[in-house]
């Protein structure tokens, strides 16, 4: 009975189940896949190893969907064999950076189509943002208001899209 005990107790201590193990590889793996897919100058702002940059490289030129494979196996070897918290948090901001951007734009978008749809919608604008120039986005909003029931193109519109990023911008 006490052999049973004291294997068990190895058993504990031995680390990580094989299964656990085997996810973070999969996990460091997808990762070091992640790299492949970034552009150029996003891949040498990260703090890479030359071994792994290299890896990299060379797997953006494999067509062979075998040899690819293989590259992309390599590479998660490679990262198990280095610190990937650093690449993981640089990862991280980038697709923290991205989302940001997505949901300015996102209000950019809303803020456009509230002041050409919406009568009160300028004056709700300037007061959230009090260096707006009202005149000009009151001329701009009545010219995207005739372009849009002529059928014309957008181009006040996209006007009106640049003010209204610059004055998002302008506040950050």
């Amino acid at each position: 009975m006490t052999d049973q005990n004291e294997r068990a107790d190895e058993d504990e201590d031995s680390g990580p189940s094989k299964s656990l193990r085997k996810r973070q590889s999969h996990e460091l793996q997808a990762l070091g896949e992640e790299l492949i897919d970034l552009p150029q100058a996003d891949l040498d702002a990260l703090p890479l190893p030359e071994v792994l940059r290299d890896a990299v490289m060379l797997a953006r030129r494999i067509t062979a969907h075998g040899g690819l494979v293989r590259q992309k196996q390599f590479i998660g070897k490679l990262m198990r064999k280095i610190d990937a918290e650093p690449i993981r948090s640089a990862l991280n901001a980038r697709r923290e950076d991205e989302r940001n951007a997505a949901r300015q734009f996102h209000a950019i978008e809303r803020w456009r189509a509230r002041l050409i749809e919406e009568d009160d919608a300028l004056d709700n604008f300037v007061r959230v943002y009090t260096t707006a120039d009202r005149p000009a986005l009151s001329r701009l909003i009545a010219q995207a208001r005739h372009e849009r029931d002529s059928k014309r193109p957008p181009k006040a519109a996209r006007e009106i899209f640049a003010a209204v990023d610059a004055l998002i911008k302008s506040r950050e």
